[in-house]
């Protein structure tokens, strides 16, 4: 269907006339007749009946209107989404209660000019490829993670170390506690059903395990953050890691415990990665607020803190 034919039938009814409808659209009257003759032909109906008032709907035409104007209207955000300065800024933030979301948030409140389309990708290479292919502007990764380079054409920046801390339920062992070192957590039991193998954070916590004996199990299917915090609450013996940031609401009868982790604390490396060549104004703006509210600047870890060696190089 002819786009320019839809907007002179849409321009034509506005008017009430085709010679009107011409001076409207910079035209002559004989091309708005064609545009309107190839329309009709196309559509098989004829939309306009001349009058001595001026053109009038058929009832095809009354029937074919409303969609004309929803054709035109689609066409507009088509345009719009690639338009600099008007597309919006498409961003994955993995999941919604997670520190990254927390960060588009306070980024959305600095900035509310911006538009924002926040999507929720699992995978870390589903993730690179549609910021490769455009389909997303920018993705939070912990993107360090051994033998998962990034693509020349991809660029990252560190943003956020978020500290984890111990989530236990009210009976544990540790819920009693203001803080608690990792050697203290050798030999108990840590819960993590989300630990998916070849996930970045699956690295993370594989790396940590390994180098402080701690024992993490993720048995069991992940019936999401609810199932899991039910589970922490009516089982003395499980406890969870978590980020600092992570925001999560439980009823005030499970009586669970958030407990800082230290000596040394474990921080969870978020970056923001996106295409190096990608001119979305809102992603500029993106980038220089984060790199402005992250703590202590863009340095690495300190002595009382812990991450990975392949995270320390970023």
């Amino acid at each position: 269907m002819d786009l320019e034919a839809v907007r002179t039938f849409v321009t034509v009814v506005d008017a009430g006339r085709f010679q009107a409808a011409a001076a409207d659209l910079g035209v002559t009257q004989q091309a708005v007749s064609k545009r309107i003759a190839a329309l009709e032909k196309g559509l098989g109906a004829q939309l306009f009946t001349r009058t001595a008032r001026g053109a009038e709907l058929t009832i095809d035409g009354r029937a074919f209107l409303p969609h004309a104007r929803e054709v035109l209207s689609v066409a507009e955000r088509a345009v719009a989404s690639v338009r600099p300065g008007r597309r919006a800024l498409r961003v994955d933030v993995i999941a919604s209660r997670v520190a990254a979301s927390g960060l588009m948030r306070e980024f959305h409140r600095a900035h509310p000019e911006f538009e924002l389309d926040v999507l929720m990708l699992f995978d870390i290479e589903a993730a690179v490829a549609a910021v490769r292919s455009g389909e997303i502007d920018a993705s939070f990764r912990a993107v360090s993670a051994p033998g998962r380079p990034l693509p020349g054409d991809v660029e990252s920046a560190r943003v956020l170390d978020e500290p984890l801390q111990l989530l236990t339920g009210p009976a544990h062992a540790l819920a009693g506690a203001r803080s608690v070192t990792l050697a203290q957590l050798a030999g108990h039991r840590i819960w993590m059903p989300g630990l998916v193998p070849g996930t970045e954070w699956a690295a993370y916590y594989d790396d940590l395990v390994a180098e402080f004996g701690l024992t993490i199990e993720a048995t069991g299917p992940n019936f999401g953050s609810d199932a899991l915090l039910d589970t922490i609450a009516d089982t003395p013996a499980l406890a969870t890691f978590m980020g600092e940031h992570t925001r999560l609401v439980w009823p005030d009868g499970h009586g669970l415990r958030r407990i800082p982790v230290i000596d040394p604390t474990p921080v969870y490396p978020h970056s923001l990665i996106w295409r190096r060549d990608n001119p979305q104004p809102a992603l500029a703006a993106l980038r220089e607020h984060l790199a402005a509210a992250r703590p202590g600047g863009p340095g690495g870890p300190d002595r009382w803190t812990w991450m990975p060696a392949w995270a320390r190089r970023r």
